[in-house]
């Protein structure tokens, strides 16, 4: 999943196909809201191992992914797709798509104007963008849960915490400033029960508040959180359910 230079996210195909695959299996809606039909051409931005992209390209449609992890990259690559490894902020493309899809991967974006403007340039006139990331109030209770931890270890995390989660308005906002016009934008309530334990979750999408804890604390730390966070999203048959808040769009260029 593309994301900013530096921003401390390593990803591991395995052991996110292991915990996370849910992510790709709950992305049925926006490839709907997309529409794809054969012979168009989609860029499918932060397309992980690809699993969707698979999708796309099943309907007929010209597809090339991109994300900004190799290990990602080479995965896609593995299934026979045309994925290749650029960052989101960095796309090099010019007029040649007929819409640009994106699944779970916009709030690793931080750097979104360059983001926004390499998709308004890699877009046919016309073209749609439609994309889910995660919206405003989305996996609140971990984000606090990370932040108390660290500040009772003398550690401010604001600077480098990974994601950024937009309000419709406000991504709106965005968008019109690099020439869309968002024809659908909903923030969707989307809790999401894990198919493990909530560990494994914050080990798998906690990269750059792992980096800030010493390698032989890490164990506490991740302890602690599930301390933190058991009363609010943990069940007494001891299932975990988080608190994923969605934002999901359909904008057209020009």
């Amino acid at each position: 999943m593309s994301q900013a230079p530096g921003g401390g996210q390593a990803w591991n195909p395995e052991g996110y196909a292991r915990h996370a695959r849910f992510v790709s299996d709950l992305g049925g809606p926006v490839v709907e809201l997309l529409a794809p039909t054969a012979g168009e051409r989609i860029l499918d931005l932060g397309c992980g191992d690809g699993a969707l992209t698979e999708q796309l390209a099943a309907t007929g449609a010209d597809v090339i992914g991109v994300d900004a992890s190799a290990p990602f990259v080479e995965a896609a690559q593995a299934r026979g797709l045309d994925a290749r490894l650029m960052d989101g902020g960095a796309l090099t493309f010019e007029a040649e798509f007929d819409a640009v899809f994106s699944n779970a991967a916009l709030h690793w974006m931080k750097y979104s104007e360059a983001m926004l403007a390499g998709v308004a340039r890699a877009l046919k006139p016309g073209g749609r963008f439609v994309a889910e990331a995660g919206g405003q109030g989305n996996i609140a209770a971990p984000r606090v849960a990370f932040l108390a931890a660290l500040a009772r270890r003398g550690i401010d995390p604001r600077a480098i915490e990974p994601w950024i989660f937009p309000s419709p308005a406000g991504f709106s906002r965005r968008l019109e400033a690099h020439g869309f016009t968002a024809e659908a934008i909903d923030l969707i309530p989307r809790p999401t029960t894990l198919p493990g334990h909530v560990a494994s979750w914050l080990r798998t999408f906690g990269g750059p508040y792992f980096e800030l804890v010493g390698p032989d604390e890490q164990d506490a730390f991740v302890a602690e959180l599930v301390d933190l966070l058991e009363p609010v999203l943990c069940d007494d048959a001891g299932e975990w359910t988080l608190d994923y808040v969605r934002l999901r769009f359909r904008a057209r260029l020009g």
